[in-house]
């Protein structure tokens, strides 16, 4: 089953309180080791799955990606975003990141932060592969979790 607890009202009330939802990348605190590994932007089409607020998307646009689509089963999370990560090469869609189908060499980068641990089976997932290789290619773990979270996490 698909899991979406961010349109929860009580959820997503709470997470909009973390450091995260109110700073952006700069509350994230695997951020500055994150952003070692991602490519020059320059010119790029990136594909964010599970894309939250779209942090990394306005991050990626702003670093001169030519298209970015941010991807969400979240409609909050994606209202949310449109609203304070919009930009002219930004596009967001409400999709779980199991259902989504892309061919091969539609983005040169595919990322993804604090999302795979939603989904509860690997082998369903049919991810394009990217045309950009990095020399930090990123593999999905089985899980990942937050580096940080409201003491009151547990309770929501």
């Amino acid at each position: 089953m698909k899991e979406n607890r961010y349109d929860d009202p009580r959820f997503f009330e709470k997470y909009g309180q973390m450091a995260r939802s109110q700073k952006g990348l700069a509350g994230a605190g695997e951020w500055h080791e994150l952003e070692k590994l991602l490519p020059d932007f320059h010119g790029l089409r990136v594909l964010d799955l599970g894309c939250g607020y779209g942090w990394h998307c306005a991050y990626a646009a702003g670093h001169g990606a030519a298209r970015v689509l941010g991807t969400d089963i979240s409609q909050r999370m994606l209202e949310t975003a449109r609203a304070r990560n919009p930009g002219p090469s930004i596009e967001y869609q409400q999709a779980a990141i199991e259902d989504l189908r892309f061919p091969d060499g539609s983005f040169d980068v595919v990322l993804s932060s604090l999302a795979l641990h939603y989904v509860e089976d690997f082998q369903t997932l049919e991810c394009p592969q990217p045309t950009v290789n990095t020399p930090h290619d990123l593999k999905p773990l089985p899980q990942n979790v937050p580096l940080s979270r409201p003491a009151e996490y547990h309770q929501w």
